[in-house]
């Protein structure tokens, strides 16, 4: 089968056809009411979506229908590149042009921890809950993407979503002991999210700020937001493709998010 890389492309797509092998959408659908993260009021904001017709079989466009995108890079599902962040804006191949494409497809571990973040919003992922999954599926491989599964991905509306009280956010992410972990002692391509970012929504006040997007990004990792369907895929053996648009200099972008598994 080494020998013949056709025929083992052929035998992908025909498990594929055959539904022997299944593609799972992991992304969120992109409107103008998907929410966006909340910055406070002294930073500039990012957009959400807004559609404004081109033309629609009319007399602008006779025979076509399209539009005109108006969007923030980080809107619905999303990908950040390591330039997103102070920590990753000196790195070499850190923006979505230059990213190797190699890196955008990767193995999924799939983390649940959707029992925890019912009985707090808060629910940081520890080193503890990493090792007692690995006990259970096996060593985290180097270059996998770990997706954290937490069931936010079914809540329904922005004030749900983003769970803004007088505080600030309350929405779950990973310590940040745990995010060095997985990337000093896992060499993990990424880290995927149900929520609308990749750290939790109280922290901004840890030690460093925001610790996901300061440790990935300065380590040249990635990060994918906004995903669904997560409980449809099994704890290993899936593969991630996510792919952002190729925007030079670009920071990050939405992007269909898609998982094949057995």
């Amino acid at each position: 089968m080494a020998d013949n890389p056709l025929g083992l492309l052929a035998q992908v797509l025909a498990a594929l056809d055959s539904g022997q092998l299944k593609i799972i959408d992991l992304t969120t659908p992109l409107e103008p009411e998907t929410p966006v993260i909340d910055l406070p009021e002294m930073f500039a904001p990012s957009p959400g979506l807004t559609l404004t017709e081109i033309s629609r079989y009319d007399s602008r466009g006779p025979a076509w229908y399209w539009n005109v995108l108006n969007l923030g890079e980080h809107t619905g599902t999303h990908f950040d590149a390591p330039v997103h962040w102070i920590t990753g804006k000196d790195l070499p191949n850190n923006t979505t042009d230059t990213i190797p494409p190699r890196k955008f497809i990767g193995p999924a571990c799939v983390i649940d921890a959707t029992a925890q973040v019912e009985q707090s919003p808060d629910f940081l992922l520890t080193i503890e809950h990493v090792q007692q999954w690995e006990a259970q599926h096996g060593r985290i491989p180097a270059g996998a993407w770990v997706l954290f599964q937490t069931g936010w991905g079914k809540r329904k509306g922005r004030e749900a979503f983003l769970n803004v009280q007088a505080d600030g956010a309350h929405s779950p992410g990973v310590h940040q002991s745990c995010m060095q972990f997985l990337i000093q002692e896992r060499d993990i391509l990424g880290l995927g999210v149900e929520t609308v970012g990749t750290d939790a929504g109280q922290a901004g006040g840890f030690e460093p700020p925001f610790p996901s997007h300061t440790f990935l990004h300065g380590s040249g990792k990635f990060g994918l937001t906004s995903l669904l369907n997560l409980e449809l895929l099994p704890p290993t053996g899936a593969i991630i493709i996510a792919a952002p648009l190729k925007i030079v200099d670009g920071s990050g972008s939405p992007l269909r998010v898609l998982a094949i598994t057995a």
